[in-house]
C-alpha cells in the first residue's frame, strides 16, 4: 500500500504517522515522539509533520490529540505564536530600487528584538503603548485579571508593553512577492513575554502534580494536567487567552506596518485585496476527530481543515507559501508550521559564516550581521521538500518570496 507518511510504533504504545517522506527525522526527535505516544490519554495516534525536529519538552512539527489531559510542554511557552499575512494592491515594480528605507519604516514603527535583559529601557517594549494598543489591551484585560486572581505571579512582567511588538529569535516581519509579482505583509510572532509566562507557570504545576501523584514519566517535561483538577481548568482559561493575546498582537502588528508604509512617501497609495490570514501554529483547540471530543495540541503546527487558508513560511532567503488545507482525517486537519530546523542556533553560529548568510541571503534587504547568523536559510531543512512530503495535507494557492525582512 502506498502511504504518504511513514508509521512508527513501539509495543504497548499509540501509533505515529509521520508525513517525513524524504525530509530529515533526527532520532533525537524521533525519541520524543515515541515518548509521548506511550502516555495513555492520546487519542489514536500522534501525527508529525515534514517541519518536525526535537523541541524543548515536546517535539516541534507535533499533532497530540488527548482525551482527559494536556501536556503545556506540548503547546509551549510561546503560546498562539503563528502568522499573519496581507495582500496588498502594490506591484513589484512600484517598489524602490533601494528598499533600506522601506526596512527602516517597518523597524521604527514596530519594537523589535530585545536589550536591557527585557527590562525599563527594552528597545523591545512600549515604553507609551499607542492609543490602539491600549484599546486592544483594554478588551484583553479582563481575562488577564481574572487569571490573576488565582495566578498572581503571572502578572509580574510585561503586558501591554509587548502588545503589538514582534519579539526576536524566528520572529519577523516581511514584504513579500507572490508568483504574479503582487506585493505582500507577511509576519510572525507570538503571545511575547506574558505566553511565556503561563507556559512556564502551568509546565511547572504539571510537574509538581506529577510528583504529588507519584506519576513517574520517561521525560518530566511530558508533566500534563488531568481534566477536572484546578489546574487544568486554569491552564485552559489561560492559554485560551493567551492564543487571543497572540492573534491580537499579530493583527496590531500588520496594521501598524501598513498605515506606515502607506504614511512613507516610499510607495505610490495602496489598499489590500484581501482579509488577513491570521493563523497560530502553537496552541490547543477543542476539537471533534474519530467519533470523540479531544484537545489537539499543534506544536509547530496549523489547522488545515479542507478549505482552510494557512500559511507556511520558509526560512530567510526561502520561499513561503499561502495554502488552502486538504481537511486529512489522518493528519487530524494540519499542515507544517514552516521549514524546520535542521540543527541548533548554537551549531548554526559555529557552522556559518557572514559571508555565507550573505550569499543565502543576496537580493533580500535584511540584517546581515552576526547575530542573525542562526536564522540563517541553511540552519532550516529544504522548504521545497518539506512541501512535497505533505501534498496530500495542503494545495498551495501563492508561493512568496521576501524581498524585505525585518528580525528582532
Amino acid at each position: 500500500m502506498n502511504r504518504s507518511y511513514e508509521v512508527l510504533s513501539d509495543e504497548g504504545k499509540n501509533p505515529i504517522k509521520a508525513w517525513t517522506v524524504g525530509v530529515p527525522f533526527e532520532d533525537e526527535a524521533k525519541q520524543q515522539v515515541k515518548n509521548l505516544a506511550g502516555l495513555p490519554f492520546i487519542h489514536k495516534w500522534i501525527a508529525v509533520m515534514p517541519d518536525v525536529h526535537r523541541g524543548y519538552g515536546a517535539t516541534v512539527g507535533s499533532v497530540v490529540p488527548t482525551v482527559g489531559a494536556i501536556i503545556p510542554a506540548a503547546v509551549g511557552v510561546d503560546i498562539g505564536c503563528g502568522m499573519i499575512a496581507v495582500r496588498t494592491t502594490l506591484r513589484a515594480e512600484q517598489l524602490p530600487d533601494n528598499l533600506a528605507p522601506v526596512r527602516a519604516v517597518i523597524e521604527r514603527v514596530v519594537p523589535h528584538g530585545r536589550t536591557d535583559n527585557g527590562g525599563r529601557n527594552d528597545r523591545g517594549a512600549w515604553q507609551d503603548a499607542p492609543a490602539t494598543h491600549r484599546e486592544a489591551w483594554a478588551r484583553l484585560k479582563p481575562g488577564y485579571d481574572a487569571i490573576l486572581e488565582k495566578h498572581p505571579r503571572l502578572g509580574r512582567g510585561p503586558d501591554l508593553g509587548h502588545l503589538g511588538t514582534l519579539g526576536t529569535g524566528n520572529h519577523f516581519i516581511e514584504l513579500c512577492l507572490d508568483e504574479s509579482q503582487n506585493v505582500w505583509v507577511m509576519l510572525h510572532s507570538g503571545s511575547r513575554g506574558v505566553g511565556n509566562r503561563i507556559g512556564s507557570h502551568f509546565i511547572e504545576l504539571a510537574k509538581e502534580d506529577m510528583r504529588r501523584f507519584f506519576i513517574h514519566l520517561p521525560d518530566a517535561d511530558l508533566a500534563y494536567l488531568p481534566e477536572g483538577t484546578e489546574h487544568f481548568e486554569d491552564y485552559v482559561q489561560a492559554v485560551e487567552w493567551a492564543q487571543e493575546y497572540a492573534a491580537t498582537n499579530r493583527q496590531l502588528m500588520l496594521d501598524s506596518v501598513v498605515a506606515a508604509l502607506r504614511a512613507s512617501q516610499l510607495l505610490p497609495a495602496f489598499g489590500l485585496k484581501d482579509a488577513a490570514v491570521n493563523c497560530h501554529h502553537n496552541y490547543v483547540a477543542r476539537e471533534h476527530h474519530y467519533g470523540k471530543n479531544c484537545f489537539v495540541t499543534r506544536k509547530g503546527a496549523v489547522r488545515a481543515r479542507e478549505g482552510d487558508l494557512g500559511i507556511i513560511p520558509g526560512s530567510m532567503g526561502a520561499r513561503s507559501y499561502i495554502v488552502r488545507g486538504k481537511g486529512n482525517a489522518e493528519a487530524f486537519h494540519s499542515c507544517s508550521h514552516g521549514a524546520g530546523r535542521v540543527m541548533s542556533r548554537g551549531a548554526a553560529k559555529k557552522r556559518f559564516t557572514l559571508e555565507d548568510h550573505a550569499k543565502a541571503t543576496a537580493g533580500i534587504e535584511c540584517r546581515k550581521d552576526v547575530d542573525v547568523i542562526d536564522e540563517t536559510p541553511a540552519a532550516y531543512k529544504p522548504i521545497d521538500a518539506v512541501m512535497a512530503a505533505q501534498a496530500d495535507l495542503v494545495e498551495v494557492v501563492h508561493t512568496l518570496r521576501q524581498v524585505v525582512c525585518v528580525k528582532g
